[in-house]
């Protein structure tokens, strides 16, 4: 970790410039506990519980299933991660160097604004695993004031933790990562003694399509973080390891995601309910006794507490690249109110969370995957950053290529977003592609759509950039204009 982060305090007061290359001291190892706090959910629960109930599989399916979608998701995660050491900066202002300064706008703002979603539904299973704890120990029946005053809590302790920064959000995620692992095994435990394992391996098998519907859904929630993977990567020193970066994204999710699921699944044989609960997390109160359940809600809570604040701390940046000439910590309280709103209409007016959430889940994988497309496929050209370009928006800057669009990345990322939803369906939304083939009617729209953005950008013509990455110094001695430009930019940036 960045010894001038620590020094400055609790709080991280650096927004999304460049960072120095002698203030990246970041070590690998530490972005682990990043990763299984992203995925500590009791979601995947219900999500495994879906394989049985709604896809069903049998247990060896949903093991396939809890195996497979870590690694294609988190596997993309890490790969992402690998700018942050080349760039040193957040996702979307590496995304200035794709899109263009102007171009980079329509991929941030609907990225931004799909975070509102995502944000909401974590507030509000956090909300729903204090009031379950509140019930178990209190005996505090639930109700429309308890349901809105928990899901007040729950978002002013996020925006805490976003605001203070990046320190703020790996210490928690260390110790929570400790926590989990301990209670987890008590579960585990307590599932295998009580389970009536002739009855959950002699459960049919399901279709091929179906264990690949389960993939899709699943794996869309990792997809959610590949933006924001070079937020957490970009302390790291450029000579950091990226097979580590790669390896600890994939080894953090499936920590989690794969035993997870897997009770979720072995639950469902019991409890097949709990796949469809408006209320998915005071089912673990009924089937868990009390001396498990309590203290492992509490650590489910402070799961989806921290999954939140890392969303929220990527959304702020994402906010500053968007133009809001903010401190970063004041940019994350814009998506905190959100969060409060839709969580209260999300609380008092769905009838079916879980499905909710599964249809907001695939929209949402299109979102960021037509950007990922395009992103990934010029990461696999790219192997620098220009961090004065990336600063100044003026026209002056390397990175304004055609009136500060980059033509073949908007027009890659446009046609993959549009073509992804063609092959996407939900409860919400079924595009008229999306009948009687693999892709869309299982779930997988968002890989179509990572496949047409990255294709098509990897074949249309590239614009020249001004000075090259690395030559902002030559570029500052010869050029008059590009200095000043790149001076005031910087500054810019510095004052957010």
């Amino acid at each position: 970790m960045s010894r001038t982060v620590e020094s400055e305090g609790a709080l991280e007061t650096r927004g999304i410039e460049q960072v120095p290359d002698h203030e990246r001291t970041g070590r690998t190892r530490e972005l682990f506990p990043t990763w299984v706090g992203a995925n500590i959910s009791v979601l995947l629960l219900t999500m495994g519980a879906s394989l049985v109930v709604a896809y069903h599989l049998n247990i060896w399916q949903a093991l396939v299933v809890a195996v497979a979608a870590p690694v294609v998701s988190y596997g993309l995660v890490g790969l992402v991660g690998i700018a942050g050491k080349r760039g040193g900066a957040p996702g979307m202002a590496l995304s200035r160097a794709v899109f263009g300064q102007r171009g980079n706008l329509l991929p941030g703002s609907l990225i931004w604004v799909a975070r509102w979603g995502w944000e909401t539904i974590n507030a509000v299973t956090g909300a729903y695993a204090m009031l379950t704890i509140l019930d178990i120990v209190l005996r505090v029946r639930a109700n429309s004031v308890l349901d809105m005053a928990t899901l007040l809590v729950f978002v002013v302790a996020t925006f805490a933790i976003s605001g203070l920064g990046i320190n703020a959000v790996r210490t928690c995620n260390k110790y929570a990562t400790y926590f989990f692992g301990v209670f987890s095994v008590l579960v585990l435990v307590y599932l295998a003694v009580r389970t009536d394992w002739a009855r959950v391996t002699h459960h049919g098998a399901g279709s091929t399509a179906a264990v690949i519907t389960g993939i899709g859904m699943i794996a869309a929630g990792g997809v959610s973080w590949i933006p924001t993977a070079p937020d957490f990567t970009r302390y790291l020193p450029r000579t950091a390891s990226s097979k580590a970066i790669v390896g600890t994204a994939v080894g953090g999710a499936g920590v989690v995601v794969l035993p997870m699921v897997l009770m979720g699944a072995v639950m469902a044989v019991s409890t097949p309910d709990l796949a469809s609960a408006t209320d998915p997390v005071s089912f673990l109160g009924e089937i868990l006794p009390t001396w498990i359940a309590v203290p492992y809600l509490f650590i489910a809570l402070v799961g989806m507490l921290l999954i939140n604040s890392m969303s929220m701390y990527s959304a702020g940046f994402t906010a500053q690249t968007l133009g809001f000439r903010v401190p970063r910590h004041w940019a994350v309280s814009v998506n905190a109110v959100i969060s409060l709103v839709f969580g209260g209409v999300l609380m008092l007016v769905a009838t079916s969370f879980m499905g909710s959430f599964i249809a907001f889940l695939s929209l949402l994988a299109v979102a960021f995957s037509a950007w990922v497309g395009v992103f990934g496929a010029d990461l696999l050209r790219r192997t620098e950053y220009d961090g004065r370009a990336m600063a100044d928006t003026t026209r002056t800057s390397a990175y304004w290529y055609k009136g500060g669009f980059s033509p073949a990345a908007v027009a890659a990322w446009a046609i993959g977003l549009f073509s992804g939803l063609l092959f996407t369906t939900s409860d919400w939304f079924t595009g008229p592609l999306a009948r009687n083939n693999l892709v869309g009617e299982y779930g997988l729209g968002w890989v179509a759509t990572i496949v047409i953005s990255g294709v098509l950008y990897g074949v249309l013509p590239k614009p020249g950039t001004g000075a090259p990455a690395g030559e902002g110094e030559a570029a500052e001695a010869t050029g008059p204009a590009g200095s000043a430009s790149g001076l005031a930019g910087e500054q810019a940036t510095a004052a957010v």
